[in-house]
């Protein structure tokens, strides 16, 4: 099996050099970049098989390289922030990471992260099955991360994605957000549920009056399902 890729972009350098030790302790490969436009090359360059990003950075901050990023691929992104801000986080979501982690922090801890995001993300690329639910009017398929309503692709991100094909894949179980956010987004949230309010709500935008026979619905005071009319 091949060496994992990490790459670790932050403007710290001792940081930087803090996370390869126990990274390549734990047998990844390491590659360093220090701020974001030369992030963006190094991707492009290294191939990695993911990026721990810092959102405080020279040149382009971590969102930037986190966009930047995803327009070409979706390798897991955790995000690195020194700020603790709710904002931060929804947003680093919103934009397609895949976790995240405050400073400071524990070593240890972010190389569980790590581990945890690989493992999720690898177990998400089965080759062997289409991952695809259909109902009236809507085909989920969550192997090419497409999107048809009435036949027509609507352009999704991959955590909308993502939610989506979880609720429908399950039709009529309510989901806490806690449990979206753990099934879905792979970890625990502390607490912060409103990256899952603000995924529905775009999720219900593009969904809205499309047909009568499921609902994306609201369970109140408990949190979402995908309710079947038939």
């Amino acid at each position: 099996m091949a060496t994992e890729k990490i790459l670790v972009v932050d403007d710290d350098t001792n940081i930087c050099e803090f996370l390869r030790l126990y990274l390549e302790k734990e047998g990844f490969s390491v590659v360093i970049s220090n701020d974001g436009m030369a992030a963006v090359q190094a991707f492009r360059d290294a191939k990695p098989d993911l990026v721990l990003l810092d959102i405080m950075l020279p040149k382009l901050d971590g969102w930037q390289v986190c966009r930047e990023i995803r327009k070409s691929s979706d390798k897991p992104i955790i995000m690195i922030t020194a700020k603790g801000e709710t904002f931060d986080k929804v947003l680093g979501l919103e934009l397609g990471a895949d976790d995240y982690v405050t400073k400071p922090f524990d070593a240890k801890e972010v190389v569980a992260r790590v581990k945890a995001v690989l493992r999720r993300n690898s177990g998400g690329n089965d080759r062997g099955a289409v991952k695809e639910v259909h109902y009236d009017k809507l085909v989920i398929n969550l192997t090419n991360y497409e999107l048809r309503v009435n036949g027509e692709k609507i352009d999704t991100p991959p955590k909308e994605m993502e939610l989506i094909y979880h609720l429908a894949s399950n039709p009529n179980r309510v989901f806490t957000r806690d449990q979206l956010l753990d099934e879905v987004w792979g970890f625990d949230y502390y607490g912060d549920s409103r990256t899952v309010d603000v995924h529905v709500k775009r999720l219900r935008e593009k969904l809205e009056d499309v047909s009568d026979k499921w609902e994306l619905k609201t369970v109140w005071s408990v949190g979402y399902k995908f309710e079947t009319k038939d």
